[in-house]
């Protein structure tokens, strides 16, 4: 067996109401963090969207260099990673400590070789430092607050402008950087500056709902943008390559077009209501393509040229995918994430969007399907809620559950089975129709035909026989030394797979109650997903150590091991698609980022 990645469904960035996101762009590229990874989004070919994991903590701003060969990356802690974008290997360029707190933004000099970063720290707000080696390149000083933003003029003689809580904008001339003046024109918080390409000029934006323009050279302010201004906090802008308009997106729902030579407004998009639509990012793309970020996370794409509206939203998961589960089409899937919401995909189009209707209002634990048209989810809100996916929406129906739900499970006659905390409840037709009140302490759930399969915190899984009314138990498997974590019967119903917490799968015999093999045994921690290929033959498990494994039935030694499918926080969730005919398996984790593998099964298998 062997395999190969075919496809990256991204995430959406990460937000914060009233603080700015930053957005970049390279070419057809645009450039965001989600969360510890940094997301690297090709919007013209989206297979060749890339993802970076090598942060600790939570990566907060990444930037292309102007040669196109690196990305600067910072984190919430005041590191900055450089490495390579071209390749797979993404070789680590180098490592440094720019500041003792959070960075906010970060800016490369036109010649590639200068980084600034500022943020909030303790001594500094600012660090300028050669990419290379990091040896200091001046001073960031003049603010006494944290700063939000920075730019770097890209022509000689080379010029620096940050932007910060203290309502101030400083002027740094270069190189070495030094302070040269600090700009009082803003009253309020400044969101964001920005040089044009030309680097005539810069704009700055705020909290004030304010744009000014000044001088590139000297600093000296030219202008403010008074023509139908936005009514919420501005908090990003970007130049047009041409340099002759600046499009800003603010807390108003709107995204706006400017024309620097007459500063009258050209376009207006109104992108929603509400706080779920407050714009809270941008970039310019392609010399074409305005991106604007909802506080939702979506990426709506406007062409200046043609219509009101955006050309394309790309909605994707802000939290971490927690289940996986295929739909009646083969390409298709759905995933439900640590915020509650649903998110379907098609590999065909490369696409994802959000389920509408009513969902979880908070952490989705997981989803099972009762048949090819509806799906069941569980969520922190302790209810079980109805999916059609066909229409991709939730149906109105939801049912209480006693008790937090850990796990659930669905069989053929449309019973819905959910385990919690002391307790296993059955529901069909949105109604309880029975309960399992055991002696132990149940973790998780499966279930196939009229067998019932409930794992438990003290190592052993438990058979029942489910009546349509009532629960029998009929045996139970003890070669698991752990807590049990997940269960998942073969299609055939003849074998019953079964993970812990230490990560080990042990394959039974559900009708002789007997391990099949113990054998699968390489994952170093907890196995949080299994997914079993429509023929008996093979399973795919994911696991907190990063890690996808998948495994033989007739060969139970045979593995084929996909190393770090997940970044930081684990593989969550494994599904085949089409039953694994075609060899797609999809999996996510922590980083919401959902890959699709092509596993290649030798014959005999």
């Amino acid at each position: 067996m062997s395999y190969k990645k075919t496809f990256t469904f991204p995430a959406s960035p990460t937000t914060e109401r009233g603080s700015s996101t930053k957005l970049s762009s390279h070419k057809e590229k645009v450039v965001y963090t989600s969360g510890k990874t940094v997301i690297v989004r090709n919007l013209k070919n989206p297979g060749l969207t890339t993802t970076y994991g090598g942060h600790i903590q939570n990566a907060t701003v990444a930037r292309i260099s102007p040669s196109g060969y690196y990305c600067a990356s910072a984190d919430a802690v005041g590191n900055v990673r450089i490495w390579d974008v071209v390749g797979e290997e993404q070789i680590l360029k180098g490592e440094y400590r720019a500041l003792s707190g959070k960075i906010n933004d970060l800016a490369w000099d036109g010649e590639s070789k200068r980084i600034i970063a500022v943020g909030d720290g303790r001594d500094k707000f600012g660090h300028a430092f050669m990419a290379d080696t990091g040896s200091s390149t001046g001073e960031i000083i003049g603010h006494s607050k944290s700063i939000n933003a920075v730019a770097i003029r890209h022509q000689r003689p080379f010029k620096a402008v940050t932007a910060g809580d203290d309502s101030g904008i400083v002027f740094h001339a270069g190189v070495p950087f030094k302070y040269d003046k600090t700009i009082k024109t803003h009253s309020k918080f400044v969101q964001d500056v920005k040089f044009s390409p030309s680097g005539d000029h810069f704009v700055s934006v705020g909290s004030d709902y304010k744009v000014f323009l000044y001088d590139g050279k000297t600093g000296e302010t030219v202008a403010e943008i008074t023509d139908s201004p936005h009514k919420g906090s501005i908090f990003a802008a970007s130049w047009s390559a041409d340099s002759r308009s600046v499009v800003t997106s603010a807390a108003d729902c709107t995204v706006k077009l400017w024309d620097a030579e007459t500063r009258k407004a050209v376009t207006t998009w109104t992108v929603g209501s509400g706080v779920d639509y407050h714009q809270i990012g941008n970039t310019w793309n392609d010399d074409i393509n305005i991106v604007s970020l909802s506080l939702t996370g979506d990426l709506s794409v406007f062409d200046p040229r043609v219509g009101d509206k955006p050309t394309q939203v790309y909605s994707a998961p802000q939290k971490a995918v927690n289940s996986i589960i295929a739909t009646k089409d083969q390409s298709t899937f759905i995933a439900g994430t640590a915020d509650g919401r649903v998110y379907s995909y098609s590999v065909a189009d490369g696409r994802s969007s959000v389920l509408g209707g009513q969902g979880h209002p908070a952490f989705l634990t997981g989803i099972a399907a009762a048949s090819s048209d509806v799906a069941y989810s569980i969520g922190y809100d302790d209810h079980v809620r109805e999916i059609d996916t066909k229409s991709d929406s939730y149906l109105p129906a939801a049912v209480k559950t006693a008790s937090q739900p850990k796990s659930i499970a669905a069989a053929a006659d449309g019973t819905v089975f959910v385990s919690e905390v002391d307790v296993v409840e059955a529901f069909r037709s949105n109604q309880k129709v029975a309960e399992l009140k055991p002696k132990y302490t149940p973790s998780a759930v499966a279930a196939s035909g009229s067998t019932v399969a409930v794992g438990a915190e003290n190592n052993k899984t438990y058979l029942y026989n489910w009546t349509g009314s009532d629960f029998t138990e009929i045996g139970t498997l003890e070669a698991n030394t752990a807590p049990i974590s997940v269960l998942d019967f073969s299609p055939d119903g003849t074998m019953i797979a079964v993970g812990d917490t230490r990560g080990k799968i042990i394959l039974y015999n559900v009708q002789e109650r007997k391990s099949i093999t113990s054998h699968w045994g390489a994952h170093t921690s907890r196995v949080n997903s299994l997914s079993w290929t429509a023929n008996s033959q093979n399973v795919a498990s994911g696991s907190l150590d990063t890690n996808v494994y998948v495994w033989s039935v007739p060969k139970p030694i045979r593995r084929v091991a996909i190393k770090e499918a997940s970044g930081p926080g684990g593989v969550n969730a494994v599904q085949w698609l089409n039953g694994g005919k075609d060899g797609q398996l999809v999996s996510s984790g922590a980083d919401a980022v959902v890959r699709v593998w092509e596993v290649t099964f030798p014959a005999s298998t």
